[in-house]
């Protein structure tokens, strides 16, 4: 145990810990919300419903998910398989649970390394940071790490960059500002064979999905990654800023239809009251939520659980 001047360190928080204090805004709404629903209810009558129908629109479940929800109420409370109001909580989160799980796949096997994780999004939602972080995690693991400076579109994005790599020891292949991003990526997809890399990340424009033009190019790099590597990219992580709510579900679908993205990075979760947009993007896009962004330090992006994110969000 560390040892300070003024005795042991406190420990570091565990999962459960990290992401009941990042959803404190959403838990208040939806876990808290739930609570004054039914406190009082002896039975579930239309008034209940409506509150719950407005409870989960407002933690950003999105009207799909939420109607679900209130079919599966409707449906046991008809059968008589809700005994009173108060086991509609345990419904909910068996609920929640089941559509965060059917979402939760894994990755596309590895034969050889490299693994080339393709990481794309529009500006702003911490793409270059969340690089940096997934870095940080895999060297600390013991992997060897190769970042790629593929947002060629902006000198200051290969200079962030180039500050990441410094701070986790990680070399950065790189070209000029305006150089073509898949004649960066292929440079670096051989460095990374020649040197037994484990992990290749690239970084790509922060990108509008509306500009079909730079959405192209993503579809260029995406073919260039399988020529060089069978199989790559093996991940596409789309990086959604969480409070955006609703409106990272329309950026998720362009980009899946353009590189078929295969998992989601949330950041900034912390920041927001509607964490539900996780369940929606699960539930209406089938796409796993693979980390998510509890905070500005180094080590505050997380492997996604499903289970704990669904405790954290009723305990």
């Amino acid at each position: 145990m560390i040892q300070t001047l003024f005795g042991s360190a406190p420990p570091k928080p565990g999962l459960l810990e990290r992401l009941q204090q990042a959803v404190e805004k959403t838990r208040a709404g939806l876990g808290g919300g739930i609570d004054q629903i039914v406190q009082g209810k002896k039975e579930i009558d239309a008034e209940l419903l409506e509150a719950l129908e407005m409870t989960l629109l407002g933690a950003d479940l999105g009207v799909r998910t939420t109607t679900d929800v209130l079919d599966a109420v409707r449906e046991q409370a008809e059968r008589k398989q809700l005994g009173n109001a108060l086991e509609l909580q345990v419904l909910i989160r068996g609920r929640l649970l089941d559509i965060l799980k059917a979402a939760d796949l894994p990755a596309r096997e590895v034969g050889e390394p490299p693994e080339v994780i393709l990481v794309v999004g529009v500006n702003g939602t911490g793409k270059t940071t969340t690089i940096g972080k997934l870095a940080r995690q895999f060297t600390e693991e013991g992997r060897k790490v190769l970042l790629c400076a593929a947002d060629t579109f902006r000198a200051a994005a290969i200079d962030q960059l180039d500050i990441w790599g410094t701070r986790t020891g990680t070399e950065v292949i790189k070209q000029r500002p305006g150089a073509d991003p898949s004649a960066v990526l292929f440079d670096a997809l051989q460095a990374a064979r020649a040197r037994g890399v484990h992990y290749v990340i690239v970084d790509t424009a922060g990108r509008l999905h509306t500009k079909s033009n730079l959405m192209a190019e993503l579809e260029k790099m995406n073919r260039t990654a399988g020529r060089v590597i069978p199989g790559a990219p093996h991940e596409v992580l789309l990086v959604l800023d969480a409070t955006t709510g609703q409106n990272g579900l329309e950026q998720a679908r362009q980009f899946t239809r353009a590189v078929g993205v295969t998992g989601i990075v949330l950041t900034k979760l912390d920041g927001t009251a509607k964490g539900g947009v996780v369940i929606a993007i699960a539930r209406e896009l089938g796409l796993p939520i693979r980390y998510v962004g509890v905070g500005e330090k180094a080590d505050d992006l997380i492997r996604f659980d499903p289970e704990s994110y669904i405790q954290s969000l009723f305990e």
